[in-house]
């Protein structure tokens, strides 16, 4: 009887119109992605019989496209879209779930979490930004002062005039230009981030040779020169009689370890016969700052950017993907789960390996195409009407049995 195939086609168009209406509802879900309603035709073999006829469809699989969606930026900068394979991991109270949805934002303890609160696992930094790569944890943006950084180290490269005159050492005064012939000024910092301003003066005592002395805050940086940077004939340091790094004692009255030492190199810097000119002026320390926002690269690294220009790292977004992602269950707000069908997580860095590359300020869009959707739809809805057909085809059938005489 035709009853059982036309009902089976019924019950299957009508779960593929369920499948193709979730679809289209999730349309603008964020990182949702689309499903496909897969059907297996149905055979009862009967011993003896010279063929057999079907009797009907079920349903096999709602299969899931793991398609990727377009990218959209956003001015958000917790907004992360995956450009590739890999899912977002993300714990709720010791479970683990995954996500293609990168919209996260901060909550009051600094956890980087999602719109349900499931908080963004990922690898952690210490203090000074070294990211340890190991068991994934809870990402948290630490929103206090970075701590300030004492200079220990600072450097100088410039060209010194070859054709300056010759001045005595003895006669250098920082208040008269005419007892130097070049000058140039730095910031350094101590140990409680206060920044000191260290001016160098350069004064020409010989042929190839020049003093330096130091004032720090307008006070004199030891007792005479600090130094002296003798040339070779052709231009550069002769580092066989000129010692550096020259090691500064700067005194500090505020507090802070004192005295501030700092090493000051001249590595670069040459006697040419063109005008004095500073090249590049570096020092390693820093004062304390205010976090003024952050980013997140296409590693995952997340940037925490300082009002002292500075950035450090608070950690590393990790990805997680499966050898069978179709295998993973759906558990709704935006997540799917482990099953054994999608085999372990494999857990790595954005970009290595199977692992897309993160884009911040972004987010991944549904990748249910609408149009494909709606042409289904009919489609589904023809094949419904069909289905429906054939059952009142077979109830004319048996009217027409029921009325023989």
């Amino acid at each position: 009887m035709s009853f059982q195939q036309g009902l089976s086609g019924l019950n299957a168009a009508a779960r593929n119109l369920e499948v193709i209406g979730n679809n289209v509802a999730n349309a603008n879900t964020i990182g949702f992605k689309g499903s496909r309603a897969q059907f297996a035709d149905i055979y009862a073999n009967a011993l003896g019989a010279g063929g057999s006829v079907g009797i009907g469809t079920n349903l096999s699989k709602v299969a899931q496209q793991f398609g990727q969606g377009n990218l959209t930026s956003t001015s958000n900068p917790l907004d992360i879209a995956i450009n590739g394979d890999g899912f977002f991991r993300v714990s709720q109270n010791g479970a683990i779930g995954y996500s293609r949805n990168g919209q996260f934002e901060l909550d009051k303890d600094g956890y980087v979490v999602t719109m349900n609160g499931a908080r963004l696992t990922g690898y952690p930094a210490d203090a000074l930004g070294n990211i340890a790569v190991g068991t994934p944890g809870d990402l948290r943006i630490d929103r206090g002062d970075l701590a300030p950084k004492v200079t220990t180290e600072a450097g100088v490269s410039m060209n010194l005039d070859s054709r300056k005159g010759v001045l005595p050492a003895g006669g250098f005064k920082a208040d008269d230009p005419t007892t130097y012939h070049g000058s140039t000024s730095m910031s350094v910092y101590d140990s409680l981030g206060n920044e000191h301003a260290v001016a160098l003066y350069f004064v020409k005592t010989a042929a190839n040779t020049w003093s330096v002395f130091a004032q720090s805050d307008g006070v004199a940086v030891g007792a005479g020169a600090a130094g002296a940077l003798n040339f070779a004939t052709d231009g550069t340091i002769d580092t066989a009689t000129t010692t550096l790094p020259f090691a500064l004692s700067i005194a500090t009255t505020n507090g802070s370890v004192t005295p501030l030492a700092v090493d000051l190199d001249f590595e670069g810097t040459t006697q040419y016969g063109s005008t004095t000119a500073v090249n590049e002026l570096v020092q390693d320390g820093y004062a304390s700052g205010k976090i003024s926002g952050f980013n997140v690269g296409a590693d995952g690294t997340i940037l925490a950017r300082y009002s002292n220009g500075k950035t450090l790292a608070q950690g590393q977004v990790a990805l997680a993907n499966f050898v069978n992602p179709q295998g993973l269950a759906p558990l709704g707000g935006n997540l799917w789960g482990e099953t054994s069908a999608s085999g372990q997580p494999l857990v790595g860095s954005p970009g290595t390996g199977t692992m897309g590359a993160l884009q911040g300020g972004a987010l991944e869009e549904s990748n249910v195409d609408l149009t494909q959707e709606l042409v289904n739809m009919i489609t589904a809805q023809r094949v419904y009407q069909a289905n429906a057909q054939t059952i009142k085809t077979q109830d004319s059938v048996m009217q027409t049995l029921v009325n023989l005489r």
